[in-house]
């Protein structure tokens, strides 16, 4: 969970601004540590890309950032000003700025002219990074702060993050010039030592590919691509609720110790760690509110124990490494390997939903086969039916057809009973001997 959070972190880093916004968005938990030199190295301010986006955003945030510090994107975060309460204030004032900034990009890169490279990249990436810092620290705080709040908050709004990377990642006028921008390196010598120009041309290749991979090339409002957006949704959906499912089950599980053979040759800082948390445990699971003073007030004895082991991060990586027991090192393992393991509520959903299509594809068999059988069952009937309809079609035309399939509407005509006139009810169904079988 601690590598996610920091891939969320650090994805304003990375070479191409719109694949890290779009796998950010989706809960990607690849991290990386590539610094984004070509974004502070590269911007030039003569660039004919009017640079008025990220001031605009500054000033229109510039009251509101003041108390909510998630708007406070020139700095680094200050956590312990941050309360779960700001992040769909700041997230509502960030992506409504950036829908308008995204508009008049799109204006922009539509616009005939030649564009370079700090005419399209740089762009993307300033108008993209208040929302990558706040929702960067959202989702860090959600995966080391986790809080019933925050959660919400943080469920709340991860689809209108993703409908928003999706927008970037399928910007035709983006896509398109960014192309021109990779078109006109085509016909330029290239240096070996030109580094600058190489991490260009890999951050435009990145961007491109991953917008292709974005669904780029669908068709706006195309059943394809609304069937990509569900399934982006659903995605993005699935992996916080396993992320919340694994904060969860890492929260849960604990093994208490109390024999002091079992943490023999653990370092004093490993022992008082399992100390608190075993104190901390017990302070937890009281009720009486007096006895749970007296917990806290109590002093603990990181040699003389008990400990309690838990999963988190420092807890388990100092087991794994110090603890002289095998199986109590196995017991931790399995637990740390086997969190979040049972998708019940998961499985269940999507049981039903293909309990549902193969529910659909039995009751066609179903009417199939009924059918069929019927059809075999009536073949001799309806072969004289339709026999017989054919027939009365070539000799009487539509009318002949017509009384064939209703006999009781257009059977009788004028004049029944002359030269081939015969009410076709009684050609198909009487004969003159009544003992004479209907059909022969």
């Amino acid at each position: 969970m601690k590598i996610t959070a920091i891939a969320f972190t650090l994805f304003v880093s990375r070479n191409s601004p719109i694949r890290a916004f779009s796998n950010a968005a989706i809960l990607c938990t690849r991290s990386s540590s590539t610094t984004n030199y070509l974004a502070r190295s590269t911007v030039t301010t003569t660039s004919s890309c009017p640079r008025i986006n990220t001031a605009r955003t500054m000033s229109s945030t510039a009251e509101s950032s003041a108390a909510n510090p998630l708007l406070e994107s020139s700095d680094l975060p200050k956590f312990t000003a941050i309360e779960p309460s700001q992040l769909t204030p700041a997230m509502t004032s960030i992506l409504e700025q950036l829908e308008k900034d995204f508009a008049s990009m799109e204006t922009t890169m539509s616009e005939e002219g030649s564009k370079g490279y700090d005419d399209v990249l740089p762009v993307v990436e300033k108008m993209q990074h208040p929302l990558g810092y706040a929702w960067g620290i959202a989702s860090h705080l959600n995966g080391v702060k986790n809080g019933d709040e925050l959660r919400a908050a943080y469920e709340e709004n991860q689809p209108k993050i993703v409908e928003a990377s999706m927008k970037f990642s399928q910007s035709k006028p983006l896509y398109d010039a960014l192309v021109k921008v990779q078109e006109g390196w085509a016909g330029q010598e290239e240096k070996e030592d030109d580094f600058v120009t190489a991490q260009k041309k890999r951050a435009v290749e990145n961007s491109l590919r991953g917008m292709k991979l974005g669904g780029v090339g669908l068709e706006e409002g195309a059943p394809e691509q609304i069937r990509f957006k569900e399934i982006k949704m659903r995605f993005a959906e699935l992996s916080t609720a396993f992320s919340n499912n694994v904060l969860d089950a890492t929260k849960a599980w604990g093994h208490s110790v109390t024999d002091a053979a079992d943490v023999e040759g653990v370092p004093e800082s490993g022992k008082a760690m399992w100390a608190q948390a075993y104190q901390q445990h017990l302070i937890t699971e009281c009720k009486d509110e007096d006895e749970k003073k007296k917990l806290e007030e109590a002093k603990v004895d990181a040699n003389a124990g008990p400990w309690r082991l838990t999963l988190d991060g420092p807890s388990y990586v100092a087991a794994m490494q110090h603890i002289p027991s095998r199986e109590l090192r196995k017991a931790v393992y399995l637990g740390y390997l086997t969190r979040a393991s049972d998708l019940t509520a998961v499985e269940e959903e999507e049981e039903k939903k293909e309990g549902a299509k193969i529910g659909v594809i039995f009751l066609w068999i179903v009417v199939a086969f009924t059918v069929i059988w019927l059809v075999c069952y009536f073949r001799d009937a309806l072969l004289f039916f339709f026999g017989n309809a054919w027939n009365n079609t070539r000799r009487y035309g539509c009318k002949g057809c017509l009384k064939s399939f209703c006999p009781c509407i257009f059977g009788y005509q004028s004049g029944a009973g002359s030269g081939g006139n015969e009410p076709l009810d009684q050609i198909i169904f009487e004969t003159e001997d009544p003992n004479a079988p209907l059909m022969s």
